[in-house]
């Protein structure tokens, strides 16, 4: 039987941009938000050295996927040595690539949290912490979920009281964008002081946005198209998430966001629906889990 880990994708809801480093990252502030979409990791026991497989032709088998560094991280930590022995993994991908929804990230932490249970050790929760950073920004969100504020690289999280569900709506183009070349594009802009959040966002979700949209806009204008499109559905948010090139639009009513949805879709956008979850139900979502496929 294997074991099995779900892994939600997450929401930029809010991007600020404050600064950039001297080791070439960004500080900036984010607000994170889970929702029910998930990749799912099952594991099995098996012979020899570990390996990684995926229904999904874009997923990458060998050592460039997210999954083997974080197992290797682990691997080290228990105080082994060489490549991850006795594992078979498989990914069963629902997430868009290169979509700022976090897959990669949240697969990562899934493969942190699996291997611990098969390999029976528990790391303090700073320490897990500290392994899932070393292997994306944004991963150590994917221990917690619910609503989070992140700053700095987005590795420093505050927990928020969660928000009332809405109903999520996912567009997706043909292309995806790559986080570093979507942050080259923002440095490459005229310099601006940087914006803050406002502190009413929760009673007006519109007041919130993303810093990245306008530059990523400026390179694949359909992007724009697609914000546009969402915000005449009279969503009470629409945005890019993260770097793109998902946009996102979020509604009180899943009438209204199937309605949405359909619209969307006609424009020849891939689409899915979807919904907020807590910190709570988050937990849920993710905790391993025995069965079958």
């Amino acid at each position: 039987m294997p074991l099995i880990v779900r892994a939600p994708a997450k929401l930029n809801l809010d991007l600020r941009i404050l600064s950039r480093r001297i080791d070439g990252f960004h500080d900036l502030q984010t607000l994170l938000q889970s929702i029910s979409l998930h990749d799912t990791l099952f594991f099995t026991r098996c012979s020899g050295f570990m390996t990684v497989d995926s229904q999904s032709s874009e997923v990458p088998t060998d050592k460039k996927n997210i999954v083997w560094r974080a197992a290797k991280v682990l691997w080290r930590e228990i105080g082994c040595q060489g490549d991850p022995k006795g594992v078979s993994i498989s990914i069963t991908k629902r997430i868009p690539m290169a979509a700022g929804l976090g897959g990669g990230s949240s697969n990562a932490v899934a493969a942190l949290r699996g291997l611990c249970s098969l390999w029976n050790v528990s790391p303090s929760g700073k320490r897990i912490r500290e392994l899932a950073a070393s292997v994306g920004s944004d991963a150590p969100y994917f221990l917690t979920g619910g609503l989070s504020v992140g700053f700095d690289r987005g590795v420093r999280l505050r927990r928020l009281s969660d928000l009332d569900q809405y109903w999520v709506v996912l567009a997706s183009p043909t292309f995806g964008v790559p986080t570093a070349l979507a942050y080259k594009w923002f440095d490459q802009l005229p310099a601006k002081s940087p914006t803050k959040r406002s502190r009413h966002w929760r009673q007006q979700l519109r007041l919130l946005g993303n810093d990245l949209q306008e530059s990523v806009v400026s390179h694949h204008p359909e992007i724009g198209v697609m914000v546009d499109r969402f915000q005449a559905t009279n969503a009470a948010l629409s945005a890019m998430t993260g770097s793109g090139s998902t946009v996102f639009g979020l509604y009180r009513r899943k009438v209204d966001a199937v309605v949405a949805r359909r619209q969307l879709r006609s424009c020849g956008w891939q689409t899915i629906l979807s919904w907020t979850i807590g910190a709570g139900e988050f937990t849920r979502l993710t905790e391993p889990e025995s069965g079958s496929r």
